[in-house]
């Protein structure tokens, strides 16, 4: 059973993520940049997520993976 301070501390870092991931999608989706560029920003959060969440870069494919992935579908056209 975690302590009061281990759940503090996680949900500490999930407001962290949420934050950087939100900035991240904000920044992408208004400033003009190529896709690949798109592509790195979603790559070095998804290495922020796993240095944070050891071994869940699969939880983030799916959660925010897919947000990201919605994204930048609609701002270039790959639908």
């Amino acid at each position: 059973m975690p302590t009061t301070d281990e759940i503090k501390q996680e949900d500490k870092k999930l407001r962290y993520l949420k934050l950087m991931v939100d900035f991240n999608m904000a920044v992408i989706a208004q400033t003009h940049m190529p896709i690949e560029e798109a592509h790195k920003i979603v790559s070095s959060v998804k290495e922020f997520a796993v240095r944070l969440f050891p071994e869940k870069g699969e939880v983030f494919d799916m959660v925010y993976g897919a947000r990201f992935k919605r994204l930048i579908n609609e701002k270039y056209g790959l639908h």
